[in-house]
């Protein structure tokens, strides 16, 4: 049994609808999402397939990472692609205080210029709320996701993983991959082949603005 949701309820975004999880539009555009990195061999790789399509993507990166990996970092925004801060340390927000959550935003936006987060694991307090808005600034926009692959759970095969995310996916989804060590396996097998399956049907792949009116959100 897996204690998380593939394809986000509808009743979860009513109860949070503070937070990004799906865009409203109509044009046939997906916005896929990379967590984890950047990681120098796996981040590279994805980026060079993304090249292949024309496609943009939004990275949420972990700040210490990024410190260790900037190349890498550079690369990703001189190609176009969306960044997030993802905390430095990969805290989650459910066993560290408002003021230590807080306080790792803050070491990570020293080295990710962005206005978007996305909190690890998924998991946020109201009252980390405040603490990303004082650190990332008014324009902070909390982003989740519509559709999560699952990449980074080995008891999934990564066919399955491709599934969730082509059965589940519609346009305006915001779409969750890791480009780590432990999602590889997944991901190698299912990228290329959402790529190429969404490009055959029309879509875009298009990255998370740092500013987007209110009414795209949904």
């Amino acid at each position: 049994m897996h204690r998380y949701f593939i394809k986000t309820p509808w009743w979860l975004k009513k109860i949070f609808p503070n937070y990004i999880w799906n865009f409203s539009q109509k044009e046939a555009a997906v916005y896929l999402t990379f967590d984890d990195g950047p990681h120098p061999e796996i981040t590279t790789w994805v980026m060079d397939e993304l090249k292949k399509y024309n496609a943009h993507a939004t990275f949420f990166c972990i700040g210490k990472n990024v410190e260790r990996h900037r190349s890498i970092y550079e690369r990703i925004v001189e190609e176009g692609h969306g960044v997030g801060n993802h905390t430095y340390n990969h805290l989650n927000a459910w066993k560290a205080s408002a003021q230590q959550y807080e306080r790792d935003i803050q070491e990570a936006a020293a080295f990710i210029t962005s206005s978007l987060f996305r909190p690890p694991y998924g998991r946020i307090r109201s009252s980390n709320v405040e603490g990303i808005r004082k650190t990332l600034g008014d324009e902070a926009r909390i982003i989740m996701w519509d559709v999560l692959s699952a990449d980074f759970d080995n008891s999934f095969t990564p066919e399955q993983c491709l599934q969730h995310v082509l059965k589940n996916s519609v346009p305006g989804s915001i779409i969750v991959f890791h480009d780590s060590e432990k999602a590889y396996k997944n991901l190698r097998y299912a990228l290329p082949l959402v790529l190429e399956n969404f490009e055959k049907r029309g879509y875009t792949f298009e990255k998370i603005k740092q500013k987007m009116n209110r009414e795209v959100y949904k």
